[in-house]
């Protein structure tokens, strides 16, 4: 594929729409990692993105598409991530109530 065709297709808008949700929740992971409560956050909310980045991470396998592998990949690690935390915050404030 030349550089013109490669600009003209659909991919980078693709990657950059990518980077941009990435970023995003990255952001708000990092925020969560560093407040001191899981208040306001639901545990479900981090159960239904992984549940969706697997199946979304499937269907993009399935269709071959490295935009759609290479993002929900990555939101199924941040998934993965926002969840330990919330789990870690939620047991330290349990034991911090009944310690």
């Amino acid at each position: 594929m030349d550089l013109t065709a490669h600009l003209l297709s659909p991919e980078p808008l693709g990657w950059l729409a990518s980077l941009i949700l990435l970023s995003t929740i990255a952001r708000q992971i990092w925020r969560q990692a560093h407040a001191p409560t899981v208040e306001g956050v639901s545990k479900w909310l981090f159960i239904g993105q992984m549940a969706a980045s697997v199946l979304y991470l499937v269907y993009s396998v399935l269709v071959k598409n490295p935009v759609f592998i290479a993002s929900n990949a990555a939101l199924l690690v941040a998934g993965i991530t926002g969840q330990f935390i919330y789990l870690r915050r939620r047991h330290e404030q349990e034991k911090g109530v009944h310690g």
